[in-house]
């Protein structure tokens, strides 16, 4: 791009994290990238889970139906030996609508599941550009409809549904509490948007400052925006579905909570959907972390930064549902 911007500088302690992160994985990620980038995915599954079963958590996978009638999988993860009800978390995973899977993210799930006698529901919704919009939305939506209708089963209370997720994720479950909103379908607790993905249209301050630098920059949000839209990207004919950020009355939303770093692409389109979200008379909590690229909580969870964002994040769940 030619017309790159000053970013505000990053913290000291995540610039050093960031040195690390930039040998294994590239600021910028192109579509001939999603192939080799789906075998190496971000997150280990094996790990992941190794970390439930060290926790005690037991999970199970549900085939489902999804977007169109055609199959789906979510997995269901608890505590072994878990009774009675709970809320239910449910989970839209990251990946910028091209790669991850239903696991990366959801240990940042665990804590509340266990403080809480919680049920995390997180959904392997499918992804573009193979499947492009309304797939990867409307597969969440098909999910949280399942969770819903399950609840009494899950052991989960209806009356303290929380959607949630990172990135992408950030930006699935705000479609899909927009679905849920507009169909009268399941009523959520909570939406927390984690640094979520809610813009097309590549005209923010911040993609121009977070161009060939960081963790998922201008171009790489262009190749996920691209995969998932096609040529509609940036047109009038995309959906408040697909990108969130379009919508002018998010009346009726439940509580958000959005997070997100002052150096990553993201960040106007977060605050400007605080905004809108407060101007629609929907409560918000908005936090915008000085000096923290893209995910810095999952690439540097030790810093200091990251670890108030953590806490900052686990307040408010706990008020939430507490």
């Amino acid at each position: 791009m030619t017309d790159t911007l000053a970013r505000p500088p990053f913290d000291p302690e995540l610039e050093a994290a960031l040195a690390l992160v930039a040998d294994q994985l590239p600021p910028t990620l192109t579509a001939e990238m999603i192939p080799l980038m789906r075998q190496s995915p971000v997150g280990n599954d094996d790990e992941i889970r190794q970390v439930l079963a060290e926790r005690g958590f037991v999970w199970r996978d549900e085939t489902i139906p999804g977007h169109d009638g055609d199959d789906i999988v979510v997995t269901v993860i608890a505590k072994d030996g878990r009774t009675g009800t709970g809320p239910g978390f449910f989970h839209t995973h990251g990946g910028g609508m091209i790669i991850g899977n239903r696991w990366l993210g959801v240990v940042g799930f665990l804590d509340w599941a266990e403080r809480f006698n919680g049920v995390i529901v997180t959904v392997e919704y499918r992804l573009a550009p193979e499947f492009p919009d309304p797939y990867p939305v409307e597969d969440c939506y098909a999910a949280l409809q399942w969770t819903a209708e399950r609840a009494d089963e899950l052991g989960i209370d209806t009356s303290r549904l929380l959607i949630g997720g990172g990135s992408a994720g950030g930006g699935l479950a705000a479609g899909t509490a927009l679905l849920a909103r507009d169909r009268r379908g399941p009523a959520l607790v909570g939406q927390l948007l984690i640094y979520p993905m809610l813009d097309d249209r590549d005209e923010s301050v911040s993609t121009r400052q977070i161009d060939g630098i960081g963790v998922w920059d201008r171009g790489s949000n262009i190749t996920g925006w691209t995969a998932l839209l096609g040529d509609r990207k940036g047109t009038d004919d995309v959906s408040i579905y697909a990108a969130p950020a379009r919508a002018t009355d998010l009346s009726g939303l439940p509580p958000a909570f959005i997070d997100c770093g002052s150096a990553e692409v993201f960040r106007d389109e977060d605050v400007a959907y605080a905004t809108t979200l407060w101007a629609s008379g929907v409560q918000a909590e908005l936090h915008v972390w000085a000096g923290g690229f893209h995910g810095f909580d999952m690439f540097a969870p030790h810093s200091a930064v990251a670890q108030a964002m953590l806490a900052a994040r686990d307040d408010w769940v706990t008020r939430l549902l507490g």
